[in-house]
């Protein structure tokens, strides 16, 4: 059994409708999706409608956009109930947010000689009503400003860059609380990539876990090298969290994460299932 439980579709910031995500993960050999679009469960009814066909069982998730001291850290959740009021509530205020740094961000852009309209970023983000980072970035590969989304982040989008601009996210602990209370299981999405260790430190983690009750990290995922998986899983062991795999695949929007190049065991999913059908959520 080959388990995915990391991507996402053109309903936040991947390329494939999520018709076409599932449709490729079949293709790719894969039995278990996680659709984890950003801040929004739109994209769900799609996916498991298209699930239907192509003999995929798509477990229902999010990624949750958190902070922890001000620093950006994502949480997925699996198997919300998506009709529970105050996630809802936290995920349109984090939305909002997105949208609301875009004149920020622009500004930005045109005083380094890049002037994009919000038009422009429209036409990037489609049905999405998740308008992020990515989305700023298309419109510069389309207006030839950079080849490809990771160079537009690597030089002007990246967290403290040039074009970025700071925007509300939930905090991370209270993101915990109300994955959980809508029934879902709460796991850190590559929680010591790209620098974040020193936030998420050791002692930090096992804090969440203790007193707010996360119940798992994403290790084997692309931004994790050989050494951080082993250091990590080793913790998770410690503190008894899960340990998920995962692609993280964006379609086009992250060419190096293709559909199943890091999955998850048998093991974990069922364990997974079993705490969602236990706590009354989503499958």
């Amino acid at each position: 059994m080959r388990i995915d439980l990391h991507t996402h579709s053109s309903v936040s910031d991947g390329t494939d409708t999520p018709t076409q995500l599932v449709r490729k993960a079949a293709q790719a050999g894969i039995d278990v999706l996680g659709l984890t679009d950003h801040d929004t469960f739109d994209g769900l009814r799609e996916a498991r409608l298209a699930a239907d066909e192509a003999g995929v069982v798509v477990l229902p998730g999010i990624e949750m956009s958190c902070q922890l001291d001000g620093a950006s850290v994502h949480l997925l959740g699996y198997g919300c109930d998506p009709h529970v009021e105050p996630l809802l509530d936290e995920l349109a205020r984090v939305r909002v947010g997105r949208t609301g740094r875009l004149p920020e961000m622009l500004a930005k852009l045109a005083g380094l000689g890049m002037p994009l309209t919000e038009t422009e970023i429209a036409a990037q983000v489609g049905a999405s009503p998740s308008l992020g980072r990515p989305h700023v970035a298309d419109a510069m590969v389309a207006k030839g400003y950079v080849k490809d989304r990771q160079e537009a982040f690597d030089r002007f989008l990246y967290e403290g860059g040039p074009a970025y601009a700071n925007r509300y996210s939930c905090d991370l602990r209270r993101g915990v609380e109300l994955i959980r209370r809508a029934g879902g299981v709460p796991v850190i999405a590559h929680p010591w990539g790209r620098g974040r260790d020193r936030e998420l430190t050791p002692a930090r983690l096992s804090e969440l876990t203790m007193e707010y009750r996360l119940e798992g990290v994403e290790v084997d995922h692309p931004d994790h090298d050989a050494d951080t998986r082993v250091r990590l899983r080793a913790l998770a062991e410690r503190l008894g969290l899960l340990t998920l795999g995962s692609s993280d695949h964006h379609g086009l929007g992250k060419v190096n994460n293709p559909l199943g190049c890091e999955t998850t065991t048998p093991e974990v999913y069922l364990e997974l299932v079993r705490r969602i059908r236990a706590r009354g959520g989503q499958l």
